[in-house]
């Protein structure tokens, strides 16, 4: 390979070297070979589906036609953990699996999902996602009979939507539900309740909580008691979970000839028959008792984003400290658990659709948040030396595994800012950061207590939790606002659908006389939008609470432990309880706002229908008009009067969704969390007017679009601040990207300068910030090669993934961020 003469961040090193994949430095090799071991040829080994969760389900759910729907689902939950296949892989220390051996997705036949697809083929040799004749005949012939009419699928919500919701809703252009795909959004579990007291209390408490009901009182019977069993039943299959693998290693252990793996599996098998039942003992028996909670979930049902580990330098840390103290445990041998839990996490694929293929959520995307940092309950830096070794594990780990967030506060210790931002440096977009100075004040607002509030983690994309508080539960619908400013420019019609009418008159836009008035045509088409969106969700919430229970996750929640009911079948007194409407393209909005404002109204340089007609015809022999639209002033610039029709956007949006609830009566928040929506949108939204052609993906998150960035990040942050509406509190996540040259913060300058901008995104109160650090030149390289560039992670939307598995458009969109350097 060639020679390059600009500076390389440390996994471009990696990569451009030719290593394998494997721990990132010789020493973390050696001091640590199990793992090397278990990570060689993860990333050409297939990804298998497991059918053993949807056949045991179905055939409990077959048994339990009629009965309460939460007992249904304990008992499905305890079939499964009572019947699945399990095993122990070679050199595995933390032992559970909800799939096969190697890599796996697991199917979910409750939800639509691609399996059902009448397209959908066997896979052929060399495929990623292995699919076998035999898998298909299992869905077709044995799962999907039974299911259709029974699962919450788009069918279902579909069939509930009044006429004029459902007729903008079907084209999936303007909103798209989520709801149909998953239980809810990311979560964390209450892991410390497990770790210190044990599954057994959980049980105790449900008990003693169902001997005491009123058996005279209807309530009790009919909505309590069914409660109370199902936590007792999958309490009791949970601990028979853990001693089926207790046996199985004590099993493995009386046939091993090495002394030294026969030690491990003795150890394995007495962890196993103590945990979870028992409170942990130990930092290893506290890693495993985690473990069978996150395997568990996973079975239990589909979360969007998988299961999040949430702020697990806290939890863990008396059980480090108390053993490193006693000598029980060094911190290598700290990190190689750690690491089984990140491999364990890795081979658990959320399959929505098939690699490289434009889809929302491309790239298997994935976040099992796992929170560092932040501010104890009482309010002090948490900062430990269990946050300072996830944070190395992460530098030497090779896998897009775990998705790893630190919360940061104005008094972070630079010492623990600086780890972070070498991590950060080493390029493969880890850590992601959340602001405390933003998320606890509006937690606060949004009743919380301090307390509460202190403790929040982050849970997926860019979502935060606080663990026994948070109820929020169904998918966010997303809005196109691709497709709100094309039904703005041509009085509600979408040209790529017909010129059929979807929106609401507001007028040709060739009449407009001012930039107030086309404004106004946008909020009016955009309220338009909300009312179906509201629709939607309000119908969401309530079809979904007939179809899915979730026994185990609510058994955990003090809040529905408390009021005996489970997280899905409505509104809970004690929680918070709030659902997102998401919106995707915002800087492509004000862009293009601006873009009219400057060149129609201001400067005049265009009239309408000259941008109306460029428009039409995809800029094609205007590009003298696409140019001017380029180069039009741009969000992410620090212009104000740019950045503060961002402002007005929001303020409307958070001005409308506050006057209204969901069905369970949820706070309905604004968000800008894209996952890999913006692909799929701007694909089937027409040119806009800040020169963006039809097809090309819109921006992503709360960022500027892509590359129209030009001052610096430092500007950057100044225009995402100047767009917050802070007077309200129904808004949440903001995604924010930003892509550095790796020459930027290049040595212990750039480290510095590093946490300087990080400082800078605290005090400004950024929700959200994360950093690609690579070179354009490493992008196109691996387009071009891509046999070379397999292990070449990049940070996406909310997580990161490999380069080589993300969709051309994906990619290019990637390509095309700025790449910044400090000015």
């Amino acid at each position: 390979m060639a020679q390059v003469t600009y500076v390389l961040s440390p996994q471009e090193e990696r990569i451009i070297s030719g290593k394998a994949i494997g721990l990132a430095s010789i020493e973390a090799q050696k001091k640590r070979p199990r793992i090397q071991r278990m990570i060689q040829g993860y990333r050409s080994a297939p990804v298998r589906l497991n059918l053993h969760r949807a056949r045991l389900l179905t055939e409990s759910f077959k048994q339990t036609e009629g009965q309460p729907l939460i007992l249904r689902w304990s008992k499905g939950l305890a079939h499964i953990l009572d019947e699945m296949p399990i095993h122990i892989e070679e050199d595995e220390l933390i032992v559970g699996s909800a799939g096969l051996p190697g890599q796996y997705a697991i199917f979910c036949p409750e939800f639509e999902d691609a399996l059902y697809a009448e397209n959908l083929q066997p896979s052929k040799p060399g495929d990623r996602f292995v699919v076998t004749e035999e898998d298909l005949r299992i869905v077709n012939e044995e799962m999907k009979p039974y299911w259709d009419g029974k699962r919450f699928d788009r069918k279902a919500l579909f069939q509930a939507l009044p006429e004029d919701t459902l007729r903008l809703i079907e084209i999936f252009a303007v909103i798209t539900p989520s709801s149909p795909a998953r239980s809810n959004s990311g979560y964390n579990h209450d892991y410390a309740k497990v770790l210190n007291k044990g599954i057994s209390h959980i049980r105790k408490q449900a008990q003693k909580t169902l001997s005491a009901l009123d058996p005279m009182d209807p309530a009790d019977r009919v909505e309590k008691e069914p409660f109370l069993r199902s936590a007792i039943i999958v309490c009791d299959a949970m601990v028979r979970f853990a001693r089926r693998y207790a046996a199985l290693a004590d099993d493995m252990a009386k046939g091993e000839l090495n002394a030294v793996r026969k030690k491990e599996l003795e150890q394995i098998a007495e962890i196993c028959q103590w945990v979870p039942e028992k409170p942990a003992r130990t930092f290893r028996e506290a890693v495993q008792s985690q473990w069978f909670v996150q395997t568990v979930s996973r079975l239990e049902q589909r979360m969007g984003g998988i299961v999040g580990n949430g702020r697990i330098d806290q939890y863990l840390y008396p059980y480090y400290k108390k053993d490193t103290e006693e000598k029980r445990i060094t911190d290598n041998e700290v990190m190689e658990l750690l690491e089984c839990l990140w491999i364990g996490m890795a081979k658990n694929k959320e399959i929505y659709t098939s690699p490289g293929t434009i889809s929302y959520s491309d790239g298997n995307a994935h976040w099992e948040a796992t929170t560092l940092g932040g501010r104890t309950r009482d309010g002090v830096d948490a900062t430990n030396e269990l946050s300072y070794l996830i944070l190395q594990s992460k530098r030497e780990f090779p896998l897009d595994y775990p998705d790893l967030a630190v919360r940061i506060h104005s008094n972070t210790p630079d010492s623990f800012l600086y780890a972070v931002c070498e991590t950060i440096k080493d390029g493969t977009g880890f850590p992601k950061l959340f602001f405390d100075e933003e998320i606890i004040p509006l937690y606060l607002a949004k009743g919380a207590t301090m307390e509460e509030a202190n403790d929040y983690a982050a849970s997926s994309c860019a979502e935060v939790k606080i663990d026994n508080k948070d109820l929020q539960s169904t998918g966010d619908p997303m809005i196109n606002l691709g497709a709100i400013l094309e039904m703005t420019l041509n009085n509600g019609r979408l040209k790529l659908f017909g010129n059929q009418h979807y929106g609401v008159n507001t007028g040709d836009a060739r009449n407009f006389r001012s930039s107030d008035e086309l404004f106004d045509a946008f909020c009016k088409q955009l309220e338009n939008v909300l009312k179906h969106t509201f629709t939607q969700q309000y119908i969401a919430e309530q079809q979904k609470s007939r179809y899915l229970a979730c026994p185990m996750f609510s058994m955990l929640h003090d809040v529905c432990l408390k009021n005996c009911k489970d997280l899905h079948s409505g509104h809970q007194e004690g929680g918070i309880y709030i659902e997102y409407i998401n919106m995707i393209g915002m800087a492509t909005a004000i862009d293009s706002l601006a873009a009219i404002k400057n060149l129609v109204f201001d400067e005049k340089k265009l009239t309408m229908a000259e941008l109306l007609e460029a428009l039409d015809t995809d800029f094609k022999g205007n590009e003298v008009i696409r140019q001017l639209c380029l180069n039009a002033p741009k969000f992410g610039n620090s212009i104000a009067w740019v950045d503060l029709i961002g402002h007005d956007i929001e303020t409307f949006l958070v001005k409308t969704v506050r006057r209204y609830k969901t069905a369970f009566g949820a706070e309905l928040n604004v968000i800008h969390v894209p996952v890999t929506a913006h692909i799929p949108y701007g694909a089937i939204s027409g040119a806009t007017p800040n020169g963006r052609k039809a097809g090309e993906p819109l921006s992503e998150g709360i960022s500027p679009s892509q590359g129209a960035d030009r001052q610096g990040p430092t500007a950057v942050l100044a225009s995402v601040a100047r767009t917050r509406c802070g007077i309200y509190k129904e808004r949440g996540d903001r995604l924010l990207n930003i892509k550095l040259s790796p020459s930027a913060v290049a040595g212990p300058e750039g480290t510095k300068k590093l946490m300087s901008l990080i400082r800078t995104a605290s005090d400004l109160k950024m929700w959200h910030l994360q950093f690609n650090i690579i070179n354009k030149e490493t992008l196109i390289a691996a387009q071009k090669n891509p046999e070379k560039y397999q292990n070449l992670m990049v940070r996406v939307a909310g997580f990161s993934a490999y380069f080589v598995d993300l969709s051309p458009q994906l990619q290019n969109e990637i390509i095309q961020r700025t790449e910044h350097t400090f000015q």
